[in-house]
């Protein structure tokens, strides 16, 4: 990997601001609203500070996706993924060292099954992935320099739809870096299948349906 040390170090930042700022607004009571604002605001500060380095993916969703269209080698990914669940663990961590114990944990509703999760968090992605596609991956997109602002929104909106529903990760580094730090693992599927899921769907589609229509 050229310039790997840079690269790992903005994946690890980006879902560490992404965790970090959710956790915090969860943590402090503050509303739908401001939970959903403060990981869109999150990953709008990262994907403009970091973008421009790692290529912005900070979710495992995301990059496995990017690397079944070859848009990064295997190898890469997994290097990618490892420090994106390192980043999510350690701002869980840091509330956990302060206040022994934290909120923020992505959960199921009380009447949401996993299979209706596995849904949802899938749905969502598909939203995030196919913005993503539209205004980063593709250098064509007319909103490639300020790519960080409507993917911010994507996750804003995700959060505020099915945020009740499911914590919303929309990301497995989301999840599983504050749920290894709060030993709890369960229903894994749905923040790890439902995420990974609608990426796939999202870049597929737009590279087999969405680029040749507009070429």
């Amino acid at each position: 990997m050229k310039n790997a040390p840079a690269r790992l170090l903005a994946e690890f930042l980006g879902v560490f601001f992404l965790c970090g700022f959710g956790i915090g607004a969860i943590t402090n009571g503050v509303d739908l609203l401001g939970v959903a604002l403060a990981h869109g605001i999150a990953i709008f500060v990262a994907v403009s500070a970091f973008g421009h380095i790692s290529g912005g993916h900070f979710n495992p969703a995301v990059t496995i996706a990017m690397a079944a269209t070859k848009r990064i080698t295997p190898t890469d990914a997994g290097a990618y993924i490892v420090a994106q669940v390192l980043g999510g663990a350690l701002a869980a961590l840091i509330p956990k060292m302060a206040y022994g114990s934290f909120a923020g944990v992505p959960a199921l509703g009380t009447t949401t099954n996993v299979s209706t999760g596995i849904l949802m968090e899938a749905i969502a992605t598909f939203i995030l992935m196919i913005t993503i596609m539209g205004v980063a991956a593709d250098k064509a997109g007319s909103f490639n320099v300020v790519g960080g602002l409507p993917i911010g929104l994507a996750i804003t909106g995700g959060i505020m739809t099915i945020g009740p529903a499911t914590g919303a990760a929309l990301n497995p580094a989301r999840w599983l870096g504050p749920a290894l730090v709060n030993g709890d693992l369960s229903n894994a599927v749905v923040w790890t299948v439902g995420p990974i899921a609608g990426a796939l769907v999202a870049a597929f589609l737009y590279d087999t349906v969405v680029k040749p229509a507009r070429a």
